[in-house]
């Protein structure tokens, strides 16, 4: 959709998919054009098609530890990421840099339920916790998704430890063909030669997102097939 597109049409192509009953997923690309409420949009979504994991009540759902939820792309990324890597996060300390609703907060709750992927003692930092570094180094396991371009450096990160680096920052570069290159919030040219094992970026997190959307759009038409009885 063009830009100038009203808040009132995007509310209409919504409720279109919404009534839709060959369309099993829904994704708002964010950010929206200043003058259209995102968080009205996120609202208006079927939450059976919210395969982003935005709205409200599949929000509500994750924070009581439902399993059965459309949870967040990003942040099911990293659990999955997590698992099928040998880093089980059971038992383990993992600190979580960064409080956003689309990584940070629901990152914490996916790692604090029960079971698989779980069960995890979680510590969420951001941009007003004090002495950073004290409580990055405590981590068997540390994500940073805070948007801030290599700001976990070698002294933050504990010998041994797991590091996600969900951060994708673009740093001026003249060199580069671009004019930029991309960094993480990880200065992963340090933190490599301590850490047990380090996300990429590019190329780490961003391709489970992708993985995640796909899986949650199959797991919405799954259970929309089946309370449609078909």
């Amino acid at each position: 959709l063009p830009a100038k597109t009203s808040e009132a049409e995007l509310l209409g192509v919504v409720e279109g998919l919404n009534a839709d009953p060959i369309i099993h997923g829904i994704l708002v690309q964010l950010p929206l054009p200043r003058h259209i409420d995102e968080g009205r949009i996120l609202r208006a979504i079927d939450p059976a098609k919210d395969v982003d994991g935005f709205h409200p009540y599949n929000v509500g759902r994750l924070a009581i530890g439902d399993r059965d939820v459309l949870a967040p792309c990003t942040p099911a990324g990293v659990v999955e990421m997590l698992l099928r890597s040998g880093y089980d996060p059971a038992g383990k300390r993992v600190v979580v840099v960064g409080r956003s609703n689309i990584v940070g907060r629901p990152l914490a709750l996916l790692l604090l339920r029960r079971g698989a992927g779980g069960d995890a003692t979680v510590t969420v930092a951001h941009s007003k916790t004090p002495d950073l570094g004290a409580v990055t180094r405590e981590a068997d396991i540390l994500v940073a998704a805070v948007g801030s371009p290599e700001l976990i450096r070698a002294d933050m990160v504990r010998p041994g430890a797991v590091v996600i680096d969900v951060g994708v920052n673009r740093v001026d570069e003249p060199s580069a063909k671009r004019g930029y290159r991309l960094v993480g919030d990880v200065a992963d040219h340090e933190v490599a030669e301590t850490a047990e094992a380090i996300t990429p970026v590019p190329g780490g997190v961003g391709p489970m997102t992708r993985t995640m959307l796909l899986k949650n759009t199959l797991q919405a038409a799954l259970q929309l097939v089946e309370a449609a009885g078909r």
